[in-house]
């Protein structure tokens, strides 16, 4: 097993009702930004509830930060909190919302140009304003890690960064507001959730055991609830255990004294940035074919997968290249389009578009073994066309 450090501050709130305990959990006396999307808040009554909450409280609220938040968007942000001297901010929504506010926490105090978190990737360990979060839609478990991926729309980059400063103080999780997310949004958080275990998970045979096993019952455990959630959301089981994964699943603890990739997530980026498509919607597209294009290199693993999590039995080639197949096959079953064609137009020039764009960058060896080259990212992404 590999050296690690495990520093995890926040704070989670699990369960039914929960929301009423905020006011045990911001200073007394804060003045509070409260950042939300696109409205749908209003709608599932958990704006209600926190303003109910927070009576007493100087409350200033921002909306409108994008489902791939925008740097633009955030600045504005960032310049209210500034007019206004706030000193708290209440993130409400999902993990687009909470990685806006992870850059508008990070931004305020920053000294320089902000843009620079993005594009050169600064790690944020002190200054950072203090937040908590209130989930409202599982998926991406940015309400329990210190990461976060921002677009820049005026270049149309989806950059990450992050740091040991910009973990939520606190993290609101009540199972019952996904009772009103639409279909969609439920299917991206199944997918996004098993990918981020894939990308801890699929690289190589170990000594991280307990991690393997882990990690093995986290995708197991949304094999078994992802199609039925979908249909049932008010199943207060399915619920809770949807959201509870999707937090397990990205909250460092599968990923210390392991092995990690993180291609996949790499390159969707770029198609997210490009076309717009929905983050779990590019890790669908991308990971099988990353998995078979890199398929020597990760066939061990991809046959413990195949064996432990969809009990497979044959040769270890056998078992392995099935286990994509189950992969692509379960993200069938979750709504994935799994082909870039289906998902957007006019895409004949996106793989020498991404390889030129990782060039540039300096990214020229990805993944767990850093042989993810230019031409296998070029390879990649020609075979999901």
């Amino acid at each position: 097993m590999l050296n690690f450090e495990l520093y995890n501050p926040t704070k989670l709130i699990f369960g039914k009702g929960q929301i009423e305990k905020l006011p045990t959990l911001i200073p007394a006396g804060a003045k509070i930004l409260l950042a939300y999307g696109g409205g749908s808040i209003f709608k599932n009554g958990v704006h209600e509830q926190a303003r109910k909450s927070l009576e007493g409280y100087n409350i200033v609220e921002f909306g409108g930060i994008e489902a791939n938040p925008h740097f633009e968007t955030l600045m504005k942000a960032v310049a209210i909190i500034k007019e206004e001297n706030i000193d708290f901010i209440l993130a409400v929504g999902g993990g687009s919302v909470i990685d806006g506010v992870k850059f508008i926490s990070a931004a305020v105090h920053f000294d320089g140009n902000p843009i620079d978190i993005l594009q050169k990737h600064i790690l944020i360990k002190e200054n950072a304003m203090p937040f908590g979060t209130i989930l409202t839609l599982p998926a991406t478990g940015s309400e329990m890690n210190s990461g976060s991926v921002v677009t820049i729309a005026a270049t149309q980059e989806k950059l990450a960064f992050g740091g040991s400063a910009l973990f939520p103080q606190f993290s609101i999780c009540d199972p019952t507001v996904i009772q009103s997310l639409p279909k969609r949004q439920l299917q991206n958080g199944v997918v996004d959730a098993y990918t981020h275990v894939l990308e801890q998970y699929l690289t190589y045979v170990h000594e991280g055991f307990l991690q393997d096993r882990i990690a093995e019952s986290i995708l197991q455990t949304l094999i078994q609830i992802g199609p039925n959630v979908i249909e049932k959301p008010t199943d207060y089981a399915l619920a809770s255990n949807f959201m509870w994964s999707c937090t397990m699943a990205l909250n460092g603890l599968i990923q210390k004294g392991v092995p990690s990739d993180w291609a996949t997530h790499m390159i969707g980026h770029e198609l997210t940035a490009l076309y717009g498509i929905d983050h779990a919607r590019t890790l669908a597209i991308i990971g099988p074919n990353l998995y078979k294009v890199m398929f020597e290199t990760k066939k061990e693993k991809l046959a413990q997968y195949g064996k432990r999590v969809f009990n497979l039995t044959g040769s270890e080639e056998e078992i392995a290249r099935e286990a994509i197949e189950k992969t692509v096959a379960f993200f069938h079953s979750m709504g994935m389009k799994t082909a870039l064609s289906e998902n957007a137009e006019n895409i004949e020039k996106t793989a020498d578009f991404i390889v030129d764009r990782f060039e540039k960058r300096g990214w020229k060896g990805l993944g767990e073994k850093q042989n993810i080259t230019l031409e296998k990212v070029k390879e990649i992404v020609l075979a999901s066309y």
